[in-house]
């Protein structure tokens, strides 16, 4: 009887391997045998998704139905399961329930963006003009506002040209893993590369091609859809060689072959020494030289916090949009407190969430200040005794968030910007521009409208007003802390910009703007600027579209283009505080590789930066009577049209360059007192203090106030000025 089940599960009907594959593959169950019984093969055929059930061991199971007919009496059975190992099945990717994860690359960036590759090191077998030559074909690379100047959006080939292609030598033997493109950067045309093909050389003469591992054809890499969004490609196989081509095959309709690439690399060694070998980026500061998400931002800070805990303090100043909190590392020998007569400086990055830079710098910064100070460092001891330090790595942790996601190469020039509402957190802050100028204008300013200290406009402050909860944090933030001194850390550039980042000419594009501290802030700005390393390469090409390099890399943020309701302007007229912003580097989101050298650019600066906050005069303002400070008495500097208020312990900072200054101190109730303070090239502060005597009108109130009799002296004094008054 076995024989002839067995004989039978031989004859039943064949069934396929899997999903949308072929039905030949078969799962033959045993040899044929002879039996007597007549065999029934009417049983319709079961379809492949019916007949092969996959199991998570990665057998199959199958279900073969046989009917049997003896003595006129029908029998069915079925054997339930018999397993055998499943092959790899190819399916249909419409059918594929769990997608696969986006590929990641294994090797860092060969440098285009960065500009480690040099111009030179970039060739095509054509250009349509110099702004669009084989240098200008680098990811997330911007052009100027006028098609055909030198800073054009890409490498564009010339529209004849019937085979273009983009060539990058990489100087030494190199192991290619990937090729990322975008489309060209334009306001004016529309043109980018749809798919391309990918060559490599030892010597810039014999080509051999990515191919295909199925047909062995050489590979056809899709590529752009738009202008933005990077398009990343792995290599089938990665490729040892020193020159690499993308060749591309379609373009966009009406458009031409346009381009810009990062190519991905790792540096192999060369066994004979025939090339120099590359040049490792490094540093000798053992510090956590990787990108952090919000959670390992906050885990880092919380270590250095228990690492230095006498110097350190975390607090956090609000939430963004989504909850997460806006966390500072608060340094100094007494966390907690403002000292009388030490100044506060804060850095803050992060205001843009995809230029990451100046978030990674502001957490190695915490690590080396922490470190050297328990190493007794004399620099970075006497900064966190003499000054209270505050660190915002992160003014927009959702939009880093969603930058982060995406990683250093894909993320584009524009995702992870602005914060989850869709607001860009550097044009979010109350305008105090245009009332300070009107007021000026009609002859106000400072007699009848105040040039410092200017009250938020009734609109900001509406229900409905369009403010992010970012932007409130940091204002409640500057009202609460008497901060001198700032920088607010960007990226996409290598320059220095500096207030007023608002065109005073309405409408108006460009525009030198620049305030009644002038000369300090282009001090201020050089400083970090002839610090830092990168800025100071004397062979480094623009990053994108302007030259900074002609003028220090130092501009007039205005005059670059405007910013209407920057924070830098608001802090300088909401506040004492002198803010610029520092573009750290070409690359918004540099990677991890590369953040070492980053580290070494900018290391230096901004240690120099802080300590430009010792530059000027500073001092207390007291009560003559009570030797006790007063609170928001006004500093007045004669020739510049804008002053500075003490803190509530009547201490005060006044950055100035150096030269002789004749000085007022005035407060309500007491009568001014001007000095003059010379500020010398020496360092440190020049020490400027004042001691006020209160009005008649005052004492008087006050003694009224306390019930007391009105002394003689008081009474004659009084009574002259009844009389000068008559």
């Amino acid at each position: 009887m076995w024989g002839l089940l067995f004989a039978l599960a031989a004859c039943a009907p064949l069934v396929g391997t899997g999903l949308g594959a072929p039905s030949d593959a078969v799962l033959n169950l045993a040899p044929p045998a002879t039996t007597e019984a007549s065999i029934s093969t009417s049983t319709p055929r079961s379809s492949p998704a019916q007949s092969l059930m996959k199991n998570v061991n990665g057998t199959t199971r199958q279900r073969v139905r046989m009917r049997v007919i003896k003595k006129k009496k029908i029998i069915t059975r079925k054997r339930k399961k018999i397993t055998s190992p499943m092959p790899p099945v190819t399916t249909n990717p419409a059918r594929i329930l769990n997608f696969p994860k986006e590929p990641k690359p294994d090797c860092p960036p060969l440098g285009l963006e960065s500009l480690r590759v040099s111009d030179s090191q970039l060739e095509a077998s054509s250009s349509q003009s110099f702004g669009l030559g084989p240098h200008r074909g680098r990811l997330n690379l911007q052009s100027g506002l006028e098609d055909g100047d030198l800073y054009d959006g890409a490498w564009c080939a010339e529209q004849q040209d019937a085979e273009p292609w983009l060539q990058v030598d990489a100087g030494h033997p190199t192991r290619f893993s990937g090729v990322i493109t975008q489309g060209r950067n334009s306001i004016w045309r529309y043109d980018w590369v749809t798919s391309y093909k990918v060559q490599f050389s030892n010597d810039s003469r014999s080509w051999w091609g990515s191919r295909n591992h199925s047909s062995g054809m050489d590979a056809i890499f899709p590529a752009n859809w738009d202008q933005e969004t990077p398009v990343l490609n792995l290599l089938p196989d990665p490729q040892v060689a020193r020159y690499i081509r993308l060749l591309p095959q379609t373009w966009l309709k009406e458009g031409t072959s346009c381009l810009r690439a990062e190519i991905l690399a790792c540096p192999v060694s060369d066994p004979n020494s025939l090339f120099p070998e590359a040049s490792a980026m490094a540093s000798s500061d053992p510090l956590d030289f990787r990108h952090h998400d919000y959670k390992a931002m906050r885990k880092l800070m919380k270590q250095v916090n228990e690492q230095c805990p006498n110097i350190t303090r975390i607090y956090n100043i609000g939430k963004s949009h989504q909850g997460l909190k806006l966390y500072v590392m608060e340094m100094s020998d007494h966390p907690g407190e403002h000292e009388l007569g030490e100044p506060e400086v804060r850095y803050v990055a992060g205001m843009h969430g995809n230029e990451v830079l100046g978030r990674e710098l502001l957490l190695l910064l915490m690590q080396f200040l922490c470190r050297e100070y328990l190493r007794g460092d004399p620099r970075v001891t006497r900064l966190l005794t003499e000054m209270r330090l505050h660190l915002l790595p992160s003014m927009n942790p959702d939009g880093h968030e969603i930058a982060y996601r995406r990683g250093s190469e894909l993320v584009g020039w524009a995702e992870g910007r602005w914060n989850y509402q869709g607001i860009d957190l550097n044009h979010n802050f109350a305008d105090l521009n245009t009332p300070l100028w009107t007021a000026e204008d009609d002859g106000l300013v400072p007699h009848t409208v105040s040039n410092h200290h200017l009250p938020m406009p009734t609109y900001y402050t509406l229900p409905n007003a369009t403010v992010a909860p970012e932007t409130w944090a940091v204002i409640e933030w500057m009202q609460r802390i008497p901060f001198v001194l700032s920088a607010n850390l960007h990226g996409g550039e290598l320059v220095v910009s500096y207030p007023f980042d608002m065109t005073r000419t309405p409408w108006a594009a460009r525009e030198l703007t620049p305030t009644a501290d002038d000369a300090v802030f282009r001090w201020l700005s050089t400083v970090y600027a002839g610090t830092n390393r990168a800025m100071q390469e004397p062979d480094r090409r623009p990053c994108h579209n302007q030259d900074f390099s002609l003028n220090g890399n130092v501009i007039n943020g205005a005059d670059w283009h405007t910013v209407p309701g920057s924070m830098n302007d608001f802090s300088y007229l909401y506040t004492n505080c002198f803010e610029v912003t520092v573009e750290l580097s070409c690359d918004k989101f540099p990677h991890e590789s590369e953040l070492a050298q980053e580290w070494e650019n900018n290391k230096d600066a901004l240690l120099t930066y802080l300590e430009q906050v010792r530059m000027g005069i500073t001092g207390v303002v007291r009560d003559k009577d009570t030797e006790l400070g007063i609170a928001d008495a006004v500093i007045a500097v004669e020739g510049i049209n804008h002053d500075v208020t003490t803190a509530w312990g009547g201490d005060y900072w006044r950055l100035l360059t150096p030269g002789d200054y004749e000085v007022t101190a005035s407060a309500e109730g007491y009568h001014s007192v001007t000095r003059n303070c010379r500020v010398t090239f020496e360092e440190g502060p020049v020490p400027c203090n004042f001691r006020l005597t209160k009005t008649p009108k005052q004492r008087l109130r006050e003694l009224l106030a306390a019930g007391a009799k009105v002394p003689p002296d008081l009474r004659r004094r009084l009574e002259q000025l009844r009389k000068q008054r008559n």
